[in-house]
């Protein structure tokens, strides 16, 4: 029977992602495992065409992955109490930052959220919990806002 050792949790840090964050420990407190909990800020290399300074994208890029250190940080010490965790953000795409994260760490599951988009929102943004599942050579486990679950039932 497969064991967890390490679970690798995705974060988006939204408020959704509290929840995400329990069953990832609930997950490492009955197997043991290690989490490696990650947060992927965007890369804005697809703006460099648009006459913007790379300066200024990499100081904007910059000031958002400082906001991401000190808010994971806070998210670590508040939602991952008594689980072995570490914590990273990285830039770049979501789901091959993911995918690589998974690889790197020798994840046995990756646990994330997703947000539940439809309609032109889903055409427009995909789905990156979507295709981390379709991509992913180990399990993933999506969980799915409350607010979703509670209206469809």
């Amino acid at each position: 029977m497969p064991s967890l050792k390490t679970i690798l949790c995705a974060l988006d840090l939204s408020e959704h992602s509290q929840v995400v964050a329990e069953e990832a420990s609930m997950l490492a407190k009955l197997s043991g495992a290690k989490i490696y909990a990650m947060y992927v800020a965007p890369t804005m290399t697809q703006y460099t065409g648009f006459h913007v300074a790379p300066s200024t994208i990499d100081g904007f890029v910059g000031e958002i992955v400082t906001g991401a250190e000190n808010s994971m940080a806070e998210f670590v010490a508040k939602h991952f109490e008594g689980v072995e965790v570490e914590a990273d953000v990285v830039v770049g795409y979501a789901t091959e930052e993911i995918l690589a994260a998974a690889d790197k760490y020798n994840a046995d599951i990756i646990v994330m959220g997703t947000h539940g988009r439809k309609g032109i929102d889903r055409i427009l943004f995909g789905s990156v919990a979507e295709k981390v599942v379709t991509q992913s050579k180990i399990p993933v486990l999506t969980i799915r806002p409350a607010n979703l679950t509670e209206n469809n039932g």
